[in-house]
């Protein structure tokens, strides 16, 4: 396993239950079983708070903690925008992405590439989980 996954996946800064979100989903990976809950505080079409809890692998946990730091301050259509293109890191193309101006795809692309192409369910659970929640 590479160190980089276990290093993204100890970033657990929002990894804590909102009491107070005006949207919320839960999601499993009906493959490995992996469970994610998401919640958000969304104000103004801009997420102004995420936190997350998941039963799951590194991966997953790795994804998650990348995609909570991003999601802050971001208005919703971009969110819906970088979301809808996920599967693209898999594709070594992946072109698309960088026209939607993402200041951390560097980061994602270390998790989510054809490396970890057999881990690709597990690292798109959170943006699963990210869209049921924010309904896109």
């Amino acid at each position: 396993m590479d160190l980089e996954i276990l290093e993204i996946a100890s970033n657990t800064e929002n990894h804590k239950v909102l009491k107070k979100h005006t949207h919320q989903s839960r999601n499993k990976n009906p493959l490995c079983g992996d469970e994610m809950e998401i919640s958000l505080m969304v104000k103004d079409n801009i997420v102004q708070d995420m936190g997350y809890q998941c039963r799951s692998c590194v991966y997953c946990q790795a994804s998650v903690s990348l995609l909570s730091r991003w999601v802050m301050q971001v208005p919703i259509e971009k969110i819906s925008d970088f979301v809808s293109k996920a599967e693209l890191f898999f594709d070594e193309n992946f072109d698309q992405l960088k026209k939607i101006n993402i200041k951390d795809l560097k980061d994602f692309k270390k998790i989510m590439n054809s490396k970890n192409i057999s881990r690709k369910e597990c690292l798109l659970l959170p943006f699963k989980t990210l869209s049921k929640a924010l309904k896109l």
